[in-house]
């Protein structure tokens, strides 16, 4: 089969089963993502040579907790907070990671402080990006207020900023934008995909949310914001993968996908910038 068309059949699959899973309900939303969640931490410690047996647990454990307290809103005190806090922390030391060429090696704390922070527990930060529209007060279970549609909005943007930063890249790309770790990526790449997403921010704003007239600026605005934090964050989670395939000597986490890659490769994006819109989303005024 020619690897276009296969590329593109595995992406179409990919992107329907997670539509279809992400719309459908909050259970299969639930389950879908913990079928990431544990391919992506196989790949991850695949990568950075690890046993994958006690991450697994590691992840069962945490995302199983987090998915029961979201349902049933069992509301402890500041564990958002102190969760997202250590995510964001990891999210910086994977920064620095990033750009410090250095270092090449990993000691064996290293790879459980970046597998639970650069990996798990972003994942809880997508599932509560589910939780971040409007509840209903007579409701005891998230399963009655289930909002999917900022998720979607966001795999939107994603998928928009991936799509356009490749073809302008492609087309008139000259100038590279991190070429020691993804000698293909351009800052023309960049830029395009940049413009794009703010282009497909206002039709969500406007077309897909659908606030209410007195509220479509600050909806722009937020989703404005939105298409600029996954630009940037989006491409600085794609690059720290990359950096973490680099290091591993291989061209993809796995090969799940044909044409594609590994889960890790497919969710490098969303997994890193997830927690930066739970963040956004926290701060805004009510």
């Amino acid at each position: 089969m020619n690897e276009t068309l296969q590329r593109a059949l595995s992406g179409a699959v990919y992107i329907l089963l997670l539509l279809s899973a992400v719309l459908y309900s909050t259970e299969s939303f639930f389950v879908l993502f913990y079928f990431f969640l544990l391919i992506a931490v196989f790949e991850f410690s695949k990568l950075v040579r690890i046993h994958s047996l006690v991450p697994t647990l590691l992840a069962s454990l945490i995302y199983g907790s987090s998915a029961y307290m979201l349902v049933y809103k069992v509301n402890i005190q500041y564990v958002d907070i102190v969760v997202l806090g250590i995510t964001l922390f990891v999210s910086l030391i994977s920064m620095i990671f990033l750009f410090d060429n250095k270092h090449t090696e990993l000691r064996r704390v290293s790879k459980y402080i970046f597998l639970i922070g650069y990996i798990i527990l972003p994942f809880i930060s997508i599932m509560n990006i589910t939780a971040l529209g409007e509840e209903d007060p007579n409701s005891v279970y998230l399963l009655k207020t289930y909002k999917p549609k900022i998720l979607i909005s966001v795999f939107i943007l994603i998928w928009t900023n991936d799509t356009f930063a490749y073809i302008v890249g492609k087309s008139i790309g000259r100038n590279k934008l991190f070429e020691r770790i993804s000698p293909k990526k351009t800052i023309e790449g960049f830029l395009g995909g940049l413009l794009f997403s703010l282009l497909a921010a206002f039709l969500i704003s406007k077309f897909y949310m659908q606030p209410k007239p007195i509220h479509f600026q600050k909806s722009l605005i937020i989703w404005g914001i939105t298409a600029v934090l996954i630009s940037v964050f989006g491409t600085i989670g794609d690059l720290i993968e990359s950096k973490f395939k680099r290091i591993a000597g291989v061209k993809d986490s796995g090969n799940i996908m044909p044409g594609h890659g590994g889960i890790l490769d497919r969710l490098d994006s969303i997994i890193f910038v997830a927690p930066f819109i739970f963040l956004l989303y926290k701060i805004l005024p009510k």
